[in-house]
């Protein structure tokens, strides 16, 4: 995953609206606590309307591409809270988070704005971070949240 698609991921979902908090290793990453990782992970506001604001950035980044117009907010609500999203030209695998089962929602999600390379992104905080990974199965989850723990000076209950 080049840094120059997720630029270009970020400005359009800035551009267009989008009421999204990136999680995941890329957030980390971008909290300094660097890791490998393989795909890009957006949580999302399910609305009719938000889902179509996130559908014309994806356009707008990958263009031609039919498969966006399946992206659906009632899937995002319902049976399918997480869909996996790869453009034609392979060139990232984002996830689409609407929920994470009862324990977080789009307004669960602590965020805040962060410059990356003049691009605004909307970025999960440290503590939010913590929160999701640290009671989760995923080996890599549970080092995260330890290396997440120290570096911010979280606690267990945070």
């Amino acid at each position: 995953m080049e840094r120059t698609v997720l630029l270009r991921l970020f400005g359009a979902l800035a551009n267009e609206g989008v009421a999204y908090v990136l999680v995941g290793g890329v957030a980390v990453n971008l909290h300094g606590v660097v890791r490998a990782t393989e795909d890009v992970d957006i949580f999302v506001r399910p609305s009719d309307d938000n889902v179509a604001r996130l559908k014309a950035a994806l356009k707008a980044t990958f263009a031609d591409d039919p498969d966006i117009d399946e992206i659906a907010a009632c899937d995002l609500r319902g049976a399918y809270p997480v869909i996996r999203y790869v453009p034609r030209d392979g060139s990232l695998t984002l996830d689409v988070i609407a929920r994470l089962g009862a324990r977080f929602a789009f307004d669960d999600l602590e965020a805040t704005p962060r410059d990356l390379d003049g691009v605004l992104v909307s970025l999960a905080t440290p503590r939010t971070l913590h929160r999701m990974k640290r009671d989760t199965a995923r080996a890599i989850d549970a080092q995260d949240a330890a290396r997440l723990r120290s570096a911010f000076d979280l606690e267990d209950d945070e």
